[in-house]
């Protein structure tokens, strides 16, 4: 079992806002999320939107059981040094004469 320990940059709206270039440029070069509060209202998270795309696909795979049973299997697979290295494929290479995307 693995224990992932991280802090989670917290500012208030006053600060941000204050010092907003600064919270991006922290958020963009640190790939970490800050949260931002503001009294009377439910904290909101910046996120790039490389992490937030990240997110929402990790979200959308998860989805179904079997395809997040898959991923977990294959994750401890690779944790446990079972994994196999694979080249993508370039989808621009010449194949056996079919085009890329399917396309006549």
């Amino acid at each position: 079992m693995y224990v992932i320990l991280y802090s989670v940059k917290t500012m208030s709206f006053t600060e941000t806002r204050a010092n907003l270039a600064a919270a991006l440029d922290a958020v963009e070069n640190d790939a970490e999320e800050l949260v931002i509060t503001r009294a009377g209202h439910e904290p909101v998270v910046v996120v790039t939107l490389a992490e937030y795309e990240s997110l929402k696909e990790t979200d959308y795979l998860m989805r179904s059981p079997a395809n997040a049973r898959r991923l977990r299997e294959a994750i401890e697979q690779d944790r446990a040094g079972d994994g196999t290295v694979r080249e993508l494929a370039d989808p621009d290479a010449a194949d056996d004469g079919g085009t890329a995307g399917g396309a006549a």
